[in-house]
């Protein structure tokens, strides 16, 4: 961690995912203004400014609400079919790629939570994973 000399107050890593508790926002650290850091949201989107002592980092869970609702805004900003009509992709729950740690992981995610009754989490690692194969495997 950089320390800011004149305030004597550590400045997060690049990158590291925080929340925000005053603004009840998940952003990723960006940079320091002045006596601010500067936040921006997980899906990209407009960065604001947080006192450090309102920052702590994100939970897990966080994380994840955070990275689904950026995959959600996503898909919205790029869908070409009407909201009634899944495509026929969406119908069936995607299929983790060979050899690659990151479907592996999230179909382990899915895994446990179908086995803890869980949909909604379910639901979530389905948009995780269908963002993922989109993002890095082209499907």
């Amino acid at each position: 961690m950089e320390t800011d000399k004149c305030a004597g107050t550590a400045a997060p890593e690049a990158g590291a995912v925080l929340y925000d508790v005053r603004a009840e926002r998940v952003g990723e650290y960006r940079a320091k203004a002045g006596p601010y850091l500067l936040l921006r949201p997980l899906g990209g989107g407009r960065e604001w400014e947080a006192a450090p002592a309102d920052v702590r980092p994100a939970t897990s869970a966080e994380q994840l609400s955070a990275k689904v609702r950026a995959a959600n805004d996503q898909a919205t900003r790029n869908r070409t079919e009407p909201v009634n009509a899944p495509g026929h992709e969406m119908c069936r729950p995607p299929v983790p790629v060979p050899g690659c740690t990151e479907c592996a992981e999230l179909g382990d995610r899915r895994a446990a939570a179908r086995a803890g009754f869980d949909w909604s989490g379910e639901t979530d690692t389905n948009v995780l994973l269908r963002s993922h194969q989109r993002r890095d495997h082209e499907v």
